[in-house]
């Protein structure tokens, strides 16, 4: 009997940590959730601080957080004071910490010198790394890569999965392997012929 309680504890003990394995993998990519303008290299992003306006993006919800009247103030769009604010050029420091806007004078200190930075972060937008696709704006967004065969000392071939050609005949057609067969005779005298 202790040894079937103790096989059961540690099937419980494995199988729960399975289980926050699991979670902690979702938890920590939200590239989907990502804006098109944020900058490109990170799988997981839950603030966006803008050296520029002392503001900050909570990817999560999608609110900017700003400074108003000495509290900080949640918004789905930035006020009219930053309709010049260019979201795709300026730069972003990427925070993962809760509630950085609660110590924001740590930020604006070691943030700083990328006020009016001149330098150009690669942003979501303008990646063709597949795994930006997924982002809503992206503009190869929901598309499928592009899969790359490649054999040892033979070239590369390119092979587009479930891409429509442009009809012939009046029926599009499908780049797939069932296309690039070759037509056999059909009709008059099918199976007479003998050669």
């Amino acid at each position: 009997m202790k040894k079937l309680v103790l096989f059961a504890a540690v099937l419980m003990v494995s199988l729960s940590g399975i289980n926050s394995a699991k979670a902690q993998v979702s938890l920590n990519i939200n590239i989907g959730s990502q804006p098109v303008w944020g900058p490109t290299g990170y799988d997981h992003v839950d603030y966006y601080y803008f050296p520029d306006i002392d503001a900050y993006y909570y990817v999560p919800s999608g609110q900017y957080i700003y400074a108003n009247g000495g509290r900080w103030v949640w918004t789905n769009s930035l006020p009219a004071q930053y309709g010049n604010f260019d979201l795709y050029r300026a730069y972003k420091v990427v925070i993962n910490e809760p509630k950085p806007y609660l110590r924001n004078n740590i930020y604006v200190t070691r943030y700083s010198k990328y006020k009016n930075y001149g330098g150009r972060q690669t942003i979501i937008r303008d990646s063709r790394d597949t795994k930006y696709y997924v982002v809503k704006g992206h503009p190869n967004y929901n598309q499928r890569p592009t899969v790359v065969v490649r054999n040892n000392n033979r070239p590369t071939r390119v092979v587009e999965r479930n891409v429509t050609r442009p009809a012939q005949n009046g029926r599009p057609q499908r780049n797939d392997n069932k296309n690039n067969r070759p037509e056999r005779n059909r009709g008059e005298g099918r199976g007479n012929e003998r050669h």
